[in-house]
C-alpha cells in the first residue's frame, strides 16, 4: 500500500510562479536575483500557511542554479534549516556561527533558514547580531516568523523585511480547483468557497481541510456535504433567518434558532455570522460594491435578490443590534436569552404595530351610560368629527361612570364661542331623559378647540390671582446693615471651608446704591468665581434684609487696592469702619481686643 502524502506537501510550490497570492513578493525576489541586489539577511513575516518557508526554500535553490545544467538539483547540502522554537539558546547560535565560516562545496551560497525566529532568547539574539550584520559573502540568512513584534529592533534593522499577506478567498478557491481537477474530484463552486473561507487566508489550512472533506465525501464535493462535515453555517441558513426576520415571525425565528443550537453550533458564532450576513446584504444593494462579496455567482444572485427586499435602515439597525449582542455575549449569564432577545428586536424593526382607527372622540355609548337619549348623531362615514359648536348637551352623569374628559365648560361659555349667523342651522339635540336641579354643564373633548381655549383662560386667571395675592417684602435698609450681613455670609463661607469665596467677599467693601449692591473685584477670573456664588448670596441678603428688590452688580477694577486684615487689631479696625458703635461699646465697658 502506497503511503498517502497530504496535499500540503504534495502540492508544495517548486517555483516562484507556483506560489499562490504573493505575486508582489515573488516578483521582488526574482528581480533581486536577476539584478544581483539580494540582501544578505531577509525576514519573511506573515500569518501561518501563506508560503514563508516555501519561498525561502525556492530562493535557496534559485540563487545557486546559475552555472548548473541540472534543473532538478536542489542543493540540499547548501541549505540549512534551523527550528528556533527548539534551538533557541546561545550555544545553538554559536554552533551556527561556526558553520557559517565554512564555504559551500558546490554552488555559490550557503543559505540558513531560521524558522520561528521570534522564539530565540534575548541572549541568542545579541549573539547573532554581529554575524547577521556582516556575514561572509557566501552566506545568506532567511528568517521566518509569524510574530514580527517579538523580534528586537536591532535584528529588524539588519534585515530586509517582506510582509506576506493573507491569501484571498478567490485565490485559495482557484488553487483548490486545480488540486481537485488533478485528483479527479468533482466539486461544486460553493463547496470550495466554503473551504477557502474556513481556511481564513492560510493555503496550508485550505489543503488540509480539502483532504479531510475528500475523505468524507469521496470524489464528489457538494456544498451540503462540506457544511455538514466542517460544521459551519452556510449562507442559506442566514438567508432563511433573514426572511423570517423581515416577516416578523417571532415564533418561527425562535424555533429556527433552536434548530441551529441543536446541531451543535455556538450562539456566539451564529450572531457574529448574522452581522456579517447583514453587511453582505448592504454591499449587495449597490452594483458598484458587488465585487466585495467573496462568494460564488449563485450565492451572489441570492444575496442580490434578498437585498432588494431589505431597506438600508433595517440592515444598519440589524448590524448594530447584532454587534451589540456579540460584545455582550461572553459576559452574559443567560447567553441563549441574549441572542433570542436580539433576534426579536431585529424582527421588530419593520413591525409598525396595530393601527386602530378612531371614529369618535366621544363615543355614543358614553351618552347611553349616562342616561342620555340620542336623537341624532352626525358622524361621517369616513370618521369625521362633529364640531363642538353643533353639540348642546345638558344633564348629569352617573357616579360610577367617569366622563371621557375632565374639561367642563358652562353653556354660556359655549354660546359665546359659537359664531353668530343670520340663518342658524339646525343642530343635533341631545335631550336628557331625566333632569335634576344641578347646574347644567357641557362636556367638551380634550382635543377640541373649546377645551384649549378654556384651559388658556383658566391659566390666565390663575396668573392674575397670583399677581394680586403675592406681595414680596421690600423693607428699607441701610448700607451698614447690608455690610453686616455681607460679612456674616463671608464668615459662614469661611467656616464651611470655602476660603476662596470668603476672600472674594472681603476683598473690598460693597457699596449700596438704592437697592443695588456694587462689588468691585480686581480681575475677570475672580469675577467668574464670584458669579457662581452670587445666586446664593443674593437669596441670603434678600431674606435677612427683608427686601426682594436687592440686586448685586459685579465690576472689575484692576487698580483696586485689596484690603486685608491680618491681625486682630486690623480686623477690629475693619469692623469699626463698618460700625462705629463698636468703639463706643469698647470704651464704655473698657474692653480689649
Amino acid at each position: 500500500m502506497e503511503q498517502f502524502v497530504v496535499s500540503a506537501r504534495k502540492y508544495r510550490p517548486q517555483t516562484f510562479k507556483d506560489v499562490v497570492g504573493q505575486q508582489a513578493i515573488t516578483a521582488t525576489l526574482l528581480n533581486a536575483i536577476e539584478n544581483n541586489h539580494l540582501a544578505s539577511a531577509l525576514l519573511f513575516t506573515g500569518p501561518r500557511g501563506v508560503g514563508k518557508t516555501t519561498c525561502a526554500r525556492i530562493l535557496a535553490r534559485k540563487i545557486n542554479q546559475p552555472g548548473y545544467d541540472d534543473p532538478n538539483e536542489d542543493f540540499a547540502f547548501n541549505v540549512f534549516e534551523l527550528d528556533a522554537a527548539s534551538n533557541n539558546s546561545v550555544d545553538d547560535i554559536r554552533n551556527l556561527i561556526d558553520q557559517v565560516r565554512i564555504p559551500p562545496q558546490t554552488g555559490q551560497y550557503k543559505v540558513y533558514i531560521i524558522d520561528e525566529v521570534h522564539m530565540l532568547s534575548s541572549a541568542a539574539f545579541n549573539a547573532f547580531l554581529k554575524t547577521l550584520e556582516e556575514p561572509p559573502k557566501h552566506a545568506i540568512f532567511i528568517l521566518a516568523t509569524t510574530e514580527k513584534h517579538k523580534i528586537i529592533p536591532t535584528i529588524l534593522s539588519r534585515c530586509q523585511i517582506f510582509d506576506f499577506k493573507r491569501i484571498t478567498v478567490k485565490d485559495a478557491k482557484e488553487h483548490l480547483a486545480e488540486v481537485a481537477q488533478s485528483q479527479g474530484v468533482q466539486f461544486e463552486d460553493d463547496a470550495l468557497h466554503i473551504i477557502a473561507q474556513k481556511a481564513d487566508g492560510a493555503m496550508r489550512d485550505a489543503l488540509s481541510i480539502f483532504d479531510r472533506v475528500v475523505s468524507f465525501c469521496g470524489t464528489n464535493l457538494t456544498r451540503q456535504a462540506v457544511t455538514e462535515n466542517l460544521n459551519v453555517l452556510d449562507y442559506e441558513t442566514y438567508i432563511n433567518m433573514t426572511e423570517l426576520l423581515l416577516e416578523n415571525k417571532i415564533p418561527e425565528i425562535l424555533l429556527a434558532y433552536n434548530d441551529i443550537l441543536s446541531k451543535g453550533f455556538d450562539g456566539h458564532h451564529f450572531i457574529a455570522g448574522l452581522a456579517s450576513h447583514f453587511r453582505d446584504l448592504l454591499v449587495a444593494k449597490n452594483q458598484a460594491t458587488l465585487s466585495l462579496l467573496e462568494m460564488g455567482e449563485s450565492a451572489q444572485q441570492l444575496y442580490g435578490q434578498q437585498s432588494q427586499k431589505t431597506t438600508q435602515e433595517f440592515l444598519l439597525k440589524g448590524i448594530d443590534l447584532a454587534n451589540d449582542c456579540d460584545l455582550k455575549y461572553k459576559t452574559s449569564q443567560n447567553q441563549r436569552l441574549l441572542v433570542e432577545l436580539t433576534l426579536m428586536q431585529i424582527a421588530s424593526i419593520t413591525f409598525d404595530g396595530e393601527k386602530k382607527k378612531v371614529e369618535f372622540i366621544i363615543p355614543p355609548t358614553y351618552f347611553r351610560r349616562n342616561d342620555y337619549s340620542i336623537a341624532e348623531v352626525k358622524v361621517a362615514s369616513s370618521g369625521q368629527e362633529v364640531s363642538n359648536s353643533e353639540l348642546q348637551v345638558t344633564g348629569s352623569e352617573s357616579e360610577d361612570t367617569k366622563p371621557a374628559t375632565d374639561n367642563h365648560v358652562t353653556p354660556s361659555a359655549v354660546e359665546a364661542q359659537q359664531p353668530a349667523t343670520d340663518n342658524p342651522q339646525p343642530t343635533t339635540a341631545l335631550k336628557p331623559e331625566t333632569r335634576n336641579t344641578e347646574p347644567a354643564t357641557v362636556k367638551v373633548s380634550a382635543l377640541s378647540l373649546a377645551s384649549i381655549r378654556a384651559k388658556k383662560e383658566l391659566a390666565e386667571a390663575q396668573k392674575s390671582v397670583v399677581k394680586e395675592t403675592v406681595h414680596l417684602p421690600s423693607e428699607p435698609f441701610t448700607e451698614t446693615q447690608m455690610q453686616e450681613q455681607w460679612l456674616k455670609y463671608a464668615q459662614r463661607m469661611e467656616d464651611k471651608g470655602y476660603r476662596i469665596i470668603a476672600s472674594l467677599l472681603t476683598i473690598n467693601d460693597p457699596i449700596l446704591d438704592g437697592t443695588t449692591i456694587i462689588h468691585e473685584l480686581p480681575n475677570e477670573s475672580s469675577k467668574i468665581d464670584f458669579e457662581k456664588e452670587r445666586p446664593e448670596l443674593l437669596g441670603y441678603l434678600r431674606g435677612k434684609l427683608h427686601n426682594h428688590d436687592i440686586q448685586i452688580v459685579v465690576k472689575v477694577n484692576e487698580t483696586l487696592v485689596v484690603k486685608r486684615a491680618f491681625t486682630n487689631q486690623d480686623k477690629y479696625n475693619r469692623l469699626v469702619e463698618i460700625n462705629p458703635n463698636l468703639e463706643v461699646l469698647k470704651k464704655m465697658f473698657d474692653l480689649d481686643v
